[in-house]
């Protein structure tokens, strides 16, 4: 990262922070490589889009459920506490599920009309989820230790991180499902998980302690101990509102990507193509870690929105192996920039002490949107869109648009939800929330916390919607609200 040269202290403190990133690096790899597995051995072994629907839905339900209070939780604990409570969390849940599946032969665990198959699977849901009480605290660490002209540059090295993750763990879930099994998939992520926290007790992360703010009537466990602090930034709240309506597109994708993939290739190959079209998250990691954001980041977010909208209604829309690989090398490649832009816009507009509960509620309300559609699209795309569209009513209807295939009514899925997409991100682009969080963005002063192990506990406090912290502007208070991007992100 480049920009004005950085004190010994604020070195210092970059350390700590590229050694949180490698920490959480290898739990991404894990917490992936187990989620991408049980995807594809879901699929496999069902041969079912519901199924995979389900599980897919039943993450981000999850997600938003406990969304607010992992926000709650890193404001009101140290960053490593919340690091090592989500660890510990989720190697308990996959010592579960691999119980689970010693207990029951692989014939009789793969019915998925049976409890101990949802319970196997749940298992593993409940350890990657809280996996997303790690992401959190990480989001807010980038605001402890780096400096705030090179925040955009750090998120943009996080998405990359993720890319590396990303890209190592769908060509290994793939070969382990397809040559070793669930069974020893298990016992590798048990092992790396285990590794993963036992670094994580020996790192550092220099930080006062937290006091946590007077929330008499309205606790930070719940949403209404959120609101205050997303409602004191104009144009926030229409930014995540509109974010949870295009994640109704996104669980779409979410639910129908996979079993598109593995339409056109085998297990073991579609892992590869996972890996290499998942070098566009390191790309784009990349040029935001190079490039930054440019001075409006809200802008930014939105333009990537244009593009994965012109994109889902492009990459499938003939069954082009070549097609659908490229499309969605190009989809990773933007999606990190997008994850940048909503956490330099939220590191900069709110104060550090509520950014926790800030992250966590755009969370749980923006994921909440994806289990809707994809529980939907589930058994539309089984029961409805697929048989549709190999029946010559089907092709007589979309053939021009589609071609021939197996996979057309997928396709048509995809179509169809990008252009809705399109249409959602236009309408946000004329919008007035949109200039203001522009312009809150170009008025805030960023939040500067101060991390130091030793100087006493760093008090807080919260106060009505206009008044300010110590900790960075407060914002008046408008009841607006907008988004992020649909998709996976």
């Amino acid at each position: 990262m480049t920009g004005e040269p950085l004190s010994a202290t604020e070195r210092s403190r970059m350390r700590a922070f590229f050694q949180v990133l490698g920490n959480t690096l290898v739990a991404n790899v894990t917490s992936s490589f187990l989620w991408f597995a049980l995807t594809f051995w879901a699929y496999l072994e069902t041969e079912n889009v519901l199924a995979t629907s389900i599980i897919g839905g039943s993450y981000m339900l999850l997600v938003a459920v406990f969304g607010v209070v992992f926000g709650a939780l890193v404001d009101h604990m140290k960053k490593k506490a919340v690091m090592v409570l989500s660890s510990v969390i989720t190697l308990a849940t996959y010592l579960g599920a691999g119980a689970v599946y010693l207990a029951f032969p692989e014939s009789q665990l793969i019915d998925w009309g049976r409890p101990w198959f949802w319970c196997f699977a749940g298992l593993i849901l409940v350890g990657g989820v809280v996996e997303n009480l790690r992401n959190i605290a990480l989001s807010t660490t980038v605001t402890l230790l780096v400096p705030s002209d090179r925040r955009d540059r750090a998120n943009g090295l996080v998405g990359t991180v993720q890319g590396v993750a990303f890209m190592v763990t769908s060509v290994f879930s793939g070969l382990s499902v397809g040559l070793l099994g669930m069974g020893w998939t298990v016992v590798i992520a048990v092992a790396a998980t285990a590794v993963a926290l036992t670094h994580l007790l020996f790192v550092t992360i220099p930080e006062r302690g937290v006091v946590p703010a007077g929330e008499t009537a309205t606790p930070a466990l719940t949403f209404r101990g959120a609101i205050p602090a997303v409602r004191r930034v104009p144009g926030l709240l229409a930014l995540i509102l509109f974010t949870t309506i295009n994640n109704l597109v996104g669980g779409v994708f979410m639910a129908l990507m996979d079993p598109y993939g593995l339409t056109l290739f085998s297990v073991e190959i579609w892992g590869v193509v996972l890996a290499v079209t998942g070098t566009g998250f390191i790309v784009g990691g990349a040029l935001v870690a190079a490039r930054g954001l440019g001075r409006n980041p809200v802008r930014t977010l939105l333009l990537v929105n244009v593009g994965v909208a012109v994109l889902g209604m492009t990459f499938a829309i003939r069954e082009w192996w070549w097609l659908y690989a490229l499309g969605i090398f190009v989809f990773m490649m933007i999606m990190p920039i997008a994850e940048a832009a909503e956490q330099t816009i939220i590191q900069r507009v709110v104060p550090f002490h509520t950014q926790g509960r800030v992250f966590g509620f755009a969370a749980s309300v923006e994921s909440a949107a994806s289990p809707i559609s994809a529980y939907l699209i589930g058994p539309i795309a089984q029961f409805g869109l697929i048989p549709f569209m190999r029946t010559d009513a089907g092709e007589r209807s979309f053939g021009w648009l589609l071609g021939g295939g197996e996979a057309r009514g997928i396709a048509l899925a995809f179509v169809a939800a990008s252009a809705v997409l399109l249409v959602l991100v236009l309408v946000a682009f004329a919008s007035p929330q949109y200039r203001r969080l522009s312009r809150a963005y170009a008025e805030a002063t960023p939040p500067e916390p101060e991390g130091d192990d030793h100087d006493g506990p760093r008090q807080t406090r919260e106060g009505p919607a206009d008044s300010e912290s110590s900790t960075g502007p407060v914002i008046p208070c408008t009841r607006d609200h907008t988004a992020q991007l649909g998709g996976t992100a």
